[in-house]
């Protein structure tokens, strides 16, 4: 695998509806091995190898979770927004980028609250609208250089390798997926399948890429490749990090296709490829807008288990990527059709 992409790619910034970052490194890896690149007016990316049916579509979403700039205090304090689903505690005193129109000087910040800044006690709940970024620049400062309502906000952790395979970094929700789809795309180049390569946006405030891009494509099968949160630190944990791919069977608002599933065991366990199954009542993937649109897509979710999903940093085991991507490079070469 290549580790380094992988680092580039979550050290890229990309929050949602800001994914053009990350859209030009994922267009640069992936054109060798597909027939056609096209960018649809959301922002979505669709790569196509061209084949026989049945039409794959393989979806990761692009965008992180991150915020929004909503404000600008007279002391030169930025107000934020969430993009996203995070829990406004975990933010204090990261390290963020901010996006500004004057590409020229990169704007960076620590996020705080009054409290923090003046050493007072915080108050018992954090709300997004007690959190500040504290630039080091001027109200005035910062209008020149292009910041200022709406400009976009992304963490600023960086991606490392630990210990036993394990790594961290941001944006692994779901720039593991990205990757992972890049990894297939060389070695399926020569399927005999029609096989779309689909790097979605805003996912994380609506799942609003899937949508229009599934809308568009009218595959006849969908696998959603993202992460899941691991509980591998509670008292029964049923996913775990380093013991394989997740194969999603229901989360908080869909029902995979029991067809896709049955297929994907059946591969995982003729290879000997350790699967863990995922039921949850928490969340969903770009799956669920998929498998609704128009008629009707059969669509499941494959996922590599993280920890601390939605927060700065996220902790996943490199083991798990490449067997996932093991796991879908052997699958798809013999795809169902439903």
């Amino acid at each position: 695998m290549d580790i380094k992409l992988l680092e580039k790619l979550t050290n890229a910034y990309g929050v949602s509806g800001n994914e053009s970052d990350v859209r030009k490194i994922i267009t640069k890896h992936i054109r060798p091995y597909v027939d056609k690149i096209k960018v649809d007016d959301l922002g979505n990316l669709t790569a196509i190898k061209k084949g026989k049916k049945p039409r794959i579509m393989l979806a990761a979403h692009m965008d992180e979770i991150g915020l929004m700039v909503r404000g600008i205090t007279n002391q030169g304090f930025l107000q934020v927004s969430a993009l996203g689903g995070i829990e406004p505690s975990l933010l204090i005193c990261q390290r963020v980028h901010v996006d500004a129109k004057q590409r020229k000087q990169l704007v960076h910040g620590v996020i705080t609250t009054k409290e923090i800044s003046n050493d007072e006690e915080l108050p018992k709940r954090v709300e997004m609208e007690h959190l500040l970024i504290d630039t080091g620049l001027t109200k005035k400062a910062l209008k020149s250089l292009g910041v200022g309502v709406g400009s976009y906000v992304a963490l600023d952790e960086k991606f490392h390798l630990m210990n036993h395979h394990f790594f961290y970094g941001k944006a692994l929700d779901d720039r593991i997926g990205c990757f992972i789809l890049l990894e297939l795309a060389k070695k399926l180049k020569r399927s005999k399948h029609e096989i779309a390569y689909v790097f979605t946006v805003q996912e994380e405030v609506g799942l609003y890429g899937a949508k229009t891009s599934a809308y568009n494509l009218e595959p006849d099968i969908a696998i959603a490749v993202d992460v899941a949160p691991s509980n591998d630190l509670g008292p029964d944990p049923t996913l775990n990090l380093g013991k394989g791919p997740t194969i999603t069977i229901k989360d908080a608002e869909m029902i995979a296709s029991v067809k896709l599933n049955d297929w994907l065991k059946k591969v995982a366990k003729k290879n000997k490829i350790s699967a863990q199954l995922e039921v949850s009542d928490l969340g969903t993937t770009d799956a669920l807008n998929i498998s609704i649109s128009k008629g009707g897509i059969p669509s499941t979710v494959v996922g590599v288990p993280i920890r601390n999903m939605h927060t700065a940093v996220s902790v996943g085991n490199l083991k798990d990527v490449e067997n996932a991507v093991k796991l879908l490079s052997i699958a798809l070469r013999n795809p169902p059709h439903i």
